[in-house]
């Protein structure tokens, strides 16, 4: 992730058709959770997390320290994790939660026909997953009420 490719003004991080799969850029929508830290960091160098050793952050290196603070995870085992909780935690419609990870969705046909990338959609999932991610699941609150 740049400083260049974050637009604060709009919530929105654009990143670059080059550094995706499908050759395609890709905009991801900003909760208010990402853009009140990305507002927190210092803006040093290029990118938004740089490596100790070189001016980013590698997978390598990423894996390196989720391992050491004791997860049993890794960053695309992230990404599967979202994908689960969207679907069984959220009512986003599945094409949502597929385009927020920069999936193709349906075949060819479908793929042509379909014009917009769902970004303002995509921007609930995103506010809910950064709730999620600092509170916790939304539990029931029980109230009692006199007799």
């Amino acid at each position: 992730m740049r400083w260049a490719e974050v637009d604060f003004l709009s919530r929105t991080w654009t990143v670059p058709e080059a550094r995706m799969k499908a050759g395609k850029a890709h905009r991801v929508a900003l909760s208010s959770a990402a853009i009140s830290l990305l507002e927190r960091l210092p803006r040093e160098g290029e990118y938004v997390f740089p490596g100790e050793r070189s001016a980013r952050l590698s997978h390598a290196t990423l894996n390196k320290l989720l391992r050491r603070m004791g997860k049993d995870f890794t960053p695309h085992g992230m990404r599967a994790t979202f994908a689960t909780w969207g679907r069984e935690e959220t009512t986003a419609q599945r094409e949502v939660i597929e385009q927020a990870l920069a999936h193709a969705i349906g075949g060819s046909t479908e793929r042509a026909y379909a014009r917009g990338d769902g970004l303002e959609k995509r921007r609930v999932l995103m506010e809910q997953w950064g709730q999620y991610l600092e509170h916790g699941p939304v539990t029931a609150q029980v109230v009692q009420l006199r007799a």
